[in-house]
């Protein structure tokens, strides 16, 4: 019964560290979302030459695009968080 209980917590553990990586990422993507919307919109003179058909300060064109920006950076922080999840903590504490 005891191993049971041991590989339960181990499951535990696992979940606990991928929802700390995965917050951690979410809130540097929070983060960098916010200072990339900031300063595309100070910038938007700079990008009327750019744009054909679209406004400078388009919410949809500006929504998608924080929308995508998003969904890759957290697709990215996954596979590290996942990694970081099946390491077994007696091994990595040996490792330190």
């Amino acid at each position: 019964m005891r191993h049971v209980r041991a590989r339960h917590q181990q499951h535990h553990a696992g979940r606990r560290v991928l929802r700390l990586v995965m917050r951690r990422g979410a809130l540097l993507i929070a983060l960098g979302l916010a200072l990339g919307i900031g300063g595309a919109a100070t910038l938007t003179r700079v990008l009327l030459g750019l744009l054909y058909g679209v406004a400078a300060t388009d919410p949809v064109t500006f929504g998608a695009m924080a929308a995508v920006l998003a969904a890759v950076a957290l697709a990215a922080c996954l596979a590290p968080a996942r990694r970081a999840a099946l390491v077994d903590p007696a091994v990595a504490l040996r490792s330190e």
